[in-house]
């Protein structure tokens, strides 16, 4: 049934709103005006940040949050490319997004050229599509958009939204895509991967982001339980199960201390399920991390195999949680690891990464975790503290501890964190920077006091870029570009209407995350440690 006329920007805000979309950041310019109202208008509240990029972060913790596609606004010219980094990011951390840039007019842009750059050929490489809208098929646009964005892997989609489009009269034809059926492989592929599981005495699962996406976390938890089959997450996959489970043998990605007890155990498996397993995440640790000629593999991924990350004897491009079902239904497997392999790993998995520092980054992080409460929802910055972090703050559900693990982007950690409380004002919610990054977005912090929101900020203090400072002392170089001056954190959050508290041992800080706590406001809280204090650690 077609609706009455409305503006082409009014049919986009509609269908985004349909789609879940409550939120929207950026920064206007006086070609996004029309769309901001349109937003508006629709139910979809415009938050005004200090940077498209930081935006964008916000954008991605709200979805992580709601489900609905993240929503970012720039306009034209240097709004645009100030999120080309948030967009890139979202393209390869699998976030869905929805940008939305104003531009001139096609007919204005041959003779008018002030601030005029092509912002599809831009977006073109770190996008799964690039439109322009149009008043005549807005409505097409927009489904298309929202069903590219959804869709497995997600992604980002960037419509251009001309000034006089925006305003143009416009109708909705009501015309919505057909959502795909989960489907799970059939025939001799399943029957030889119900061979192999049927026969395996030491398998090993490897989970990934794409079984969240897939919404497949019970029915993976009822599987590896029913085959008793221990499993290692990804970063981003961290709580699909939660990390307490006995099966659980935590996160892995980047930790080159953390793979010295889990490699041998996955070159020791005689059975490697994949499941919705992205290596994106991963360092180059994990390229062909086991071999197929000698080991059974099976992927299950809703994308053929193009990185040549792994290679595995079954790939299966299939929904995870119905090949699964498929791959496990009336099969009676008996017992697995008859050595305990896996359990040994758990427990040296545990002393490695031990919660009883009495300071140093590792006991910041021991703190925090001892001090806040379950449930507390964390965001990590880039650096060697998000590497520590990620081993040690356990996760009892998906997305309880949120990072940029593809790009690997500094500065997204206090984003996040608004987005976050935004998102779920009742919980608490802790960002972990290091103060290079946290320097590069410190001005939102005038965006959460005028938000109202109240994240703990948490800032690892050691004035200097600490990751890449190590790896300039493996390779037994000059310390050379990885300084810089030490700051008072704790007066910037202050100056920007919060609270801040420097603190130098444990019992400093869980005083501190006390009273955070309890405010009304945020707090940042400025954890002195010492340089190298994550040597040996990760």
């Amino acid at each position: 049934m077609q609706q009455t006329p409305a503006r082409a920007a009014d049919i986009l805000a509609r269908r985004l709103y349909e789609a879940g979309c409550r939120h929207a950041f950026g920064m206007p310019g006086g070609e996004v005006l029309t769309l901001i109202d349109a937003l508006e208008q629709a139910g979809i509240t415009f938050h005004l940040v200090k940077h498209e990029n930081a935006g964008g972060f916000m954008a991605e913790a709200v979805h992580h949050r709601d489900g609905a596609p993240a929503i970012l606004v720039a306009t034209l010219g240097p709004g645009v490319l100030n999120g080309v980094n948030v967009v890139a990011n979202a393209h390869q951390d699998r976030v869905p997004m929805l940008v939305l840039s104003g531009c001139v007019d096609a007919a204005e842009e041959q003779s008018y050229t002030h601030q005029v750059l092509d912002h599809r050929a831009v977006f073109q490489p770190i996008t799964k599509a690039t439109f322009r809208l149009n008043a005549e098929t807005a409505d097409l646009i927009a489904d298309k958009a929202i069903g590219i964005a959804t869709e497995q892997r997600c992604g980002p989609v960037h419509i251009d939204v001309p000034i006089s489009v925006a305003d143009a009269t416009a109708r909705d034809s009501g015309t919505h895509r057909t959502a795909a059926v989960a489907t799970a492989p059939h025939g001799p592929a399943l029957e030889q991967a119900r061979g192999w599981l049927t026969s395996a005495q030491r398998p090993l699962a490897i989970i990934g982001l794409d079984a969240l996406y897939d919404g497949s976390a019970d029915t993976i938890r009822t599987f590896v339980e029913a085959h008793q089959i221990p499993f290692v997450t990804t970063y981003k996959a961290k709580g699909i199960i939660p990390e307490d489970h006995p099966l659980c043998l935590g996160g892995a990605g980047l930790s080159p201390l953390a793979d010295t007890h889990l490699m041998p155990l996955i070159q020791q498996a005689d059975l490697i399920l994949a499941l919705g397993y992205d290596p994106i995440e991963m360092r180059p640790g994990w390229r062909n991390a086991w071999d197929p000629e000698t080991q059974h593999v099976i992927d299950i991924t809703p994308e053929a195999n193009t990185h040549y990350m792994h290679q595995a004897g079954l790939s299966m491009i299939a929904d995870t949680g119905a090949t699964l079902q498929a791959l496990g239904d009336g099969l009676d497997t008996g017992p697995t690891w008859p050595n305990g392999e896996p359990t040994a790993v758990r427990e040296a998995l545990a002393t490695a990464f031990a919660q009883d520092d009495d300071w140093g980054p590792a006991g910041v992080i021991a703190q925090a975790r001892a001090s806040l409460p379950a449930g507390t929802l964390a965001s990590a910055d880039s650096g060697a503290h998000r590497i520590l972090l990620s081993q040690m703050w356990p996760c009892d559900e998906p997305r309880g501890l949120i990072q940029s693990s593809a790009l690997c982007t500094m500065g997204c950690a206090v984003p996040m964190a608004i987005g976050l409380k935004l998102a779920e004002p009742t919980r608490p919610v802790i960002s972990f920077s290091g103060d290079a990054g946290f320097l590069m977005t410190a001005g939102e912090l005038a965006t959460a006091a005028e938000m109202g929101v109240a994240p703990i900020f948490l800032v690892f203090v050691d004035a200097s870029l600490a990751l890449i400072e190590l790896k300039q002392r493996q390779r037994q170089m000059t310390n050379r570009g990885v300084d810089f001056a030490k700051h008072d954190f704790a007066a910037m959050g202050q100056a920007f209407g919060g609270h801040g508290v420097t603190v130098t041992n444990r019992a400093e800080l869980h005083e501190a995350l006390t009273a955070a706590q309890e405010a009304d406001t945020f707090t940042v809280i400025a954890a002195v440690i010492e340089r190298g204090g994550y040597d040996g650690r990760i």
